[in-house]
């Protein structure tokens, strides 16, 4: 048993130069915790990651989509890849697995499957949704200095992250996109807007179209493909 000194010190001394103050305890306890939190997510990127490159890989998400029970094709797997802003489609990397696991709170495959639900409520909101759709493009931009989608992809896309929620327009628009010959590819700002269109128009009437605002030409030639096949 360890010795303890008899002598007493002058009174309160140890008191005065080593207790901590609540807010301080509350600190260091809410220090550990967070690191504790973040050695869980570094845990949890790296049983997908591959070994060699230290990211997560097409094969890692399908494994990743697998445990999950969704489709790697699934719209809320991009609504994920939205939360941590990753910048190349496929891949994931530990700074962009940390940014979005600690925006969702989870640390784990069970928490991440029940946190799902709710990050899709967060993306249908008006508020956010634009800024996903405006991603969903740029996610799409696979190549360096890329400006454009083609248009198969661009269907796809559309269907995606659009098809939910305006259903209607989007068969139609994909419809003619197919069709038409005039387009081989799509930029942003028609990308924007397919959104507007969908989400400001009247639909299947069109009454509110009005081609001498600032719609894409690609738009003005849809309302008119559209037109002549309701007679």
């Amino acid at each position: 048993m360890p010795r303890t000194s008899s002598k007493k010190g002058p009174a309160n001394s140890t008191t005065s130069t080593n207790s901590s103050s609540p807010v301080d305890l509350f600190r260091s306890a809410t220090g550990k915790a967070a690191s504790k939190e973040l050695e869980r997510i570094d845990q949890f990127f790296y049983s997908y990651a591959d070994n060699s490159s230290g990211l997560m890989d097409p094969e890692g998400i399908e494994s990743l989509c697998s445990d999950l029970e969704v489709d790697h094709t699934d719209v809320r797997i991009l609504m994920l890849a939205w939360k941590m802003q990753a910048e190349k489609q496929g891949y994931f990397t530990l700074d962009e697995w940390r940014r979005g696991l600690k925006a969702l709170r989870v640390d784990t495959i069970v928490k991440l499957k029940k946190a799902l639900p709710d990050l899709e409520k967060e993306v249908r909101r008006p508020s956010t949704f634009v800024d996903f759709y405006t991603y969903s493009f740029q996610y799409c931009l696979t190549e360096e200095k890329q400006k454009s989608i083609d248009i198969e992809s661009i269907c796809v896309l559309l269907n995606l992250v659009l098809g939910y929620q305006c259903g209607p327009q989007v068969d139609f628009l994909v419809q003619y996109l197919r069709t038409q010959t005039d387009y081989k590819v799509i930029n942003m700002d028609q990308w924007m807007g397919f959104y507007r269109f969908c989400t400001e128009i009247s639909f299947p009437d069109l009454s509110n179209y009005d081609p001498d605002l600032a719609w894409p030409w690609i738009l003005d030639n849809f309302v008119d493909w559209m037109r002549a096949k309701q007679g």
